[in-house]
This record gives structure tokens, C-alpha cells and sequence, in this order.
């Protein structure tokens, strides 16, 4: 069985497991990252030399770190072919900037916010970081709010380009912060919530 290291409450482990959900796959969870520890232990590092999770392991010995690539990998070993993650080289291209984007430019200020606001005691909060951290995320999703104008999904249908933004999604509308309407992108997380329970299971519960 597919084993995924890596706690629940980290948004990159949050993908994979939405994904297995929603391709049926079975796996075995362990808990390693944050108030685990174990990842700097040498069996980790074996398999992950960053330290970081998730990591997913075979029950060959085959291990696979970076939670798109880990998406991507699933798709292709358990699903090859699902709309998921499309085949064709435009709409696969469409799917593919999203998840790229999200790494590159939504991760960094979507990170200041939540690790500011969850994770650090108010009197030590870098106020000046989470106002210019905020003001950047709010550009950033309303580029998405555009995106889902005429689409129930940022690609199109359904895709991995949903499962990679979901967990920021929830955060962005569950973190104490104020911010600008953007009703596509509302209704966009509504459905998510509605029509795919992966993503409340694994994505959408309370911020830790």
C-alpha cells in the first residue's frame, strides 16, 4: 500500500490526500513534519533529503518528494488518462500553469499569512509583513476571480489545478483577515465544498 508521510494539517500533504480521495486510491498515513519531528531522522532523509513533507513511498522502496510532482506521478500510475490531469497538451498546459503558479507565486504571501496569523504569537507578528503579504494574496486571487469567470473550475472541469489551489482557498477565506469581494472565487469554494467531500475531509477544516 501507497504510504504518504507527512502530518494532516500540512497544505501540501492536504493535495495529495484530496487526491487520493478522489481517485479512490488507498494509502497508509504517518505522521511526520511540525510537532511530529522525524524528518531529520536518516530514514527520512534516505527518502527526502529537504526534510520537508509529504513524502510518498512505494511498497517497492520507490519514494517521491514535492507535492505537485507527487500529484502528477498518482495520476499517471493509478488514474493514467483521467480528465484529472488531461492528456492533451493544451488543456494539460492550462492545468499545469496553475500548479506551477501556485508554488511560484501564490505559496509566498498565502505562507507570510497563515504562519503570521496561526502559528505566531500576536505580540511577535511582523505586522508590516502580513498587511504587504495580504495586499499581495488579494491581487493574486483576484487574478483566479477572473480566471472562473464563465468556468466552474479554474481549467476548465475539474482538475489537479483545483486540488493544488483548494487548500489555499480554504485558508485564504478562513483566516481572520479582511477581504476584497470577489464573488466568482466565493462561489468557486462553495462548490467545492458542495460537490467534493475530499476536499472538506482533507482541506477545509479548522486552520492549525
Amino acid at each position: 500500500m501507497l504510504k504518504i508521510w507527512g502530518r494532516a494539517s500540512s497544505s501540501n500533504v492536504m493535495k495529495v490526500l484530496w487526491l487520493c480521495e478522489e481517485l479512490s486510491i488507498p494509502y497508509e498515513r504517518i505522521d511526520v513534519g511540525g510537532e511530529y519531528g522525524r524528518t531529520t531522522e536518516p530514514f527520512y532523509l534516505a527518502m527526502n533529503p529537504n526534510s520537508r513533507v509529504p513524502t510518498i513511498e512505494e511498497e517497492d522502496g520507490y519514494s517521491l518528494w514535492e507535492s505537485n510532482s507527487i500529484l502528477r506521478y498518482l495520476v499517471a500510475t493509478r488514474a493514467p488518462g483521467d480528465p484529472i490531469h488531461p492528456t492533451a497538451p493544451k488543456a494539460r498546459g492550462d492545468v499545469e500553469r496553475w500548479m506551477d503558479w501556485q508554488l511560484a507565486f501564490l505559496n509566498p504571501p498565502m505562507g507570510t499569512l497563515f504562519l503570521g496569523l496561526t502559528r505566531t504569537p500576536e505580540a511577535q507578528r511582523n505586522q508590516a509583513a502580513i498587511a504587504r503579504a495580504l495586499e499581495e494574496a488579494a491581487g493574486l486571487w483576484g487574478i483566479v476571480d477572473k480566471q472562473l469567470e464563465g468556468k466552474r473550475h479554474v481549467a476548465g472541469g475539474f482538475s489537479l489545478a483545483d486540488i493544488v489551489l483548494g487548500p489555499y482557498l480554504h485558508r485564504w477565506f478562513a483566516l481572520p483577515i479582511a477581504r476584497p469581494e470577489l464573488a466568482r472565487l466565493e462561489a468557486w469554494y462553495e462548490r467545492l465544498k458542495a460537490e467534493h467531500p475530499g476536499f472538506v475531509t482533507h482541506c477545509a477544516g479548522e486552520l492549525a
